[in-house]
C-alpha cells in the first residue's frame, strides 16, 4: 500500500511539474540608479513581488516554476547580500533575496527577442535614488553655460562564462580586450573634456543588450566595443573597424516597434510612447540613419590611427548586424583589434606596450572625429582646439571647406608655403578673426 501510494504520489508531482516554467541563469549588473537582477526562463511564468523588513528582503514567487540555474552564489552585488530558493505550496519557486538596506522593487516580464528567452526582470532602486524629474534648483549664469564632457562608452567583449576567442598559446580574448579596454579609457580620462565609462572593469558576464544600456543610462555619445577576431585559418591578419548595417538597423526598428512600451527615449531623446505607429518608425529612421552616419565617420577616424599601429583586415570601414552596435541614438563602433588566432599576433596582444598603442590609435580617432564634429554644449565645443591630422585622400581645400574657414587663413595659421600636406601631419583650423 505504502509503495503504490509512493507511485501515485511521484506521478501526481510529476504531473505539477510537466510544462512548468524552469529558471535557467541568474544574472545581475549595477550602475548607480539601480541593481538589475535578469531571471532567464525557458517559459513565461506568472509571478508575485512583495517586500519584508526586519531584515530588508524582497521576495520572488514564481507559479509552478522549477530553478535549473546554478549560479546564485554570484548574485551578490550592490544591496543583494545574498540570494536564496526554496519551494513554496509544494509546487511555486520562491527566491528570497537578502538586501543590505531598503529597496524599491520593481519587476516586469520580457518576449523572447533574437538574442534572449523569455526573462523575469527585478529592479532593486535605493529610495531617495529612484529615477525621477531632476529636482532644479536655480544655477548661476556661469553654472548654465558650463560646459559637459564627452562621454565615451568602452566595452571590452566578452567577459565571466564568455571567454570569447582563445589564442593557440591559451590566450583568452576577454582578458586582452580588458586590458586594452582599460588602458583606452585611461587615456580618455587624460583627455580634457573626455570621460570614459566602461561596461565592465572586471571579468564579469554582460548580456549584449546590457551593454548597450550601460552605454544609455550615461547618457554616452559614443560607443566603442573592442574584441580580438578568429578565424579557422591561422595566416589571417589585422585589425578591422565595424558600424552597423542597415539590414541591421531595419531588425532593430522593428524589434522595438514592436516593444513600444519599452522604446521610450530611444530615438535621440524623443519619447516614442506617445506616437502612433508611423510617426515611430520615421523618427526612428531618422534616429538611425543619423547614428549610423556619424558611427561610418568615427569608425573611419578609428581605422586610419590603427593603420599607423599595424596591418589591418580590410582597408574599410566593415558594416554587420552586431547587436551591440544597434542602439538607434548612440554612435557605435565595434573594433577587431587583431587575430587572436594569428599567433604572431596572439603575441602583440599580450604585449603592454602594443596594448597601449592600440589604445592611443583608437584615441587618436576618436578625438579626431569629436574635434570636426563637436557636439554643443560640450568642452570640446567651446574649446575646441581645431586641430586635423591629415588622413590619406585629404587635401588642404576641402579641409577648409569642411571647417568653413578660407585657404589662405589655413596655409596662414599653419605656416603654408604651398598645398602640399602629408599623412599624420597635424594642421591648426583658424577661429574667427585669424589670418
Amino acid at each position: 500500500m505504502t509503495s503504490r501510494f509512493g507511485f501515485l504520489l511521484l506521478g501526481w508531482l510529476t504531473a505539477l511539474w510537466v510544462g512548468a516554467a524552469e529558471v535557467t541563469d541568474v544574472r545581475v549588473w549595477a550602475d548607480a540608479e539601480r541593481t538589475r537582477l535578469v531571471l532567464d526562463l525557458d517559459a513565461p511564468v506568472e509571478h508575485k513581488l512583495f517586500t519584508l523588513s526586519a531584515p530588508d528582503r524582497v521576495v520572488v514567487d514564481l507559479e509552478g516554476a522549477r530553478l535549473r540555474a546554478d549560479n546564485l552564489d554570484d548574485a551578490a552585488s550592490g544591496p543583494i547580500r545574498n540570494l536564496r530558493h526554496g519551494v513554496r505550496n509544494g509546487r511555486d519557486l520562491r527566491l528570497v533575496i537578502d538586501l543590505s538596506g531598503p529597496i524599491k522593487p520593481r519587476s516586469f516580464l520580457l518576449k523572447p527577442d533574437q538574442q534572449s528567452g523569455h526573462r523575469l526582470v527585478v529592479d532593486l532602486e535605493t529610495p531617495g535614488q529612484a529615477r525621477r524629474a531632476p529636482e532644479r534648483p536655480t544655477k548661476s549664469v556661469d553654472q548654465i553655460r558650463a560646459p559637459r564632457d564627452l562621454v565615451i562608452a568602452v566595452d571590452p567583449g566578452h567577459g565571466g562564462k564568455d571567454p570569447g576567442a582563445r589564442g593557440s598559446h591559451g590566450t583568452n580574448e576577454k582578458q586582452v580586450v580588458l586590458e586594452i579596454a582599460r588602458r583606452l579609457a585611461r587615456h580618455i580620462d587624460q583627455e580634457p573634456g573626455m570621460r570614459a565609462i566602461m561596461t565592465r572593469d572586471g571579468d564579469r558576464f554582460l548580456s549584449l543588450r546590457q551593454r548597450m544600456d550601460i552605454a544609455r543610462d550615461h547618457d554616452a555619445d559614443l560607443f566603442v566595443s573592442i574584441h580580438a577576431d578568429a578565424f579557422r585559418d591561422r595566416r589571417v591578419q589585422g585589425s578591422s573597424v565595424y558600424v552597423l548595417s542597415r539590414r541591421g538597423a531595419s531588425s532593430e526598428m522593428a524589434r522595438i516597434l514592436a516593444q513600444s512600451e519599452n522604446a521610450a527615449d530611444l530615438a535621440g531623446g524623443v519619447s516614442l510612447n506617445d506616437k502612433d505607429e508611423l510617426l515611430r518608425s520615421v523618427i526612428l529612421d531618422l534616429s538611425q540613419s543619423a547614428s549610423i552616419e556619424a558611427s561610418l565617420e568615427v569608425a573611419d577616424n578609428v581605422l586610419q590611427g590603427l593603420k599607423q599601429v599595424g596591418k589591418v583586415h580590410k582597408d574599410h570601414v566593415q558594416q554587420a548586424g552586431f547587436v551591440v552596435l544597434k542602439s538607434p541614438d548612440i554612435p557605435s563602433i565595434l573594433v577587431e583589434t587583431a587575430f587572436i588566432s594569428n599567433p604572431s599576433e596572439e603575441r602583440k596582444l599580450k604585449q603592454a606596450s602594443h596594448q597601449d598603442k592600440l589604445a592611443r590609435a583608437m584615441l587618436a580617432g576618436i578625438r579626431n572625429y569629436f574635434y570636426s564634429n563637436p557636439p554643443p554644449g560640450t568642452y570640446v565645443a567651446m574649446h575646441n582646439p581645431r586641430e586635423h591630422v591629415i588622413r590619406r585622400g585629404d587635401t588642404l581645400s576641402e579641409i577648409a571647406s569642411r571647417y568653413n574657414v578660407s585657404l589662405r587663413a589655413l596655409r596662414a595659421t599653419n605656416g603654408l608655403n604651398s598645398d602640399r600636406v602629408y599623412v599624420g601631419q597635424t594642421l591648426r583650423i583658424p577661429g574667427a578673426g585669424e589670418g
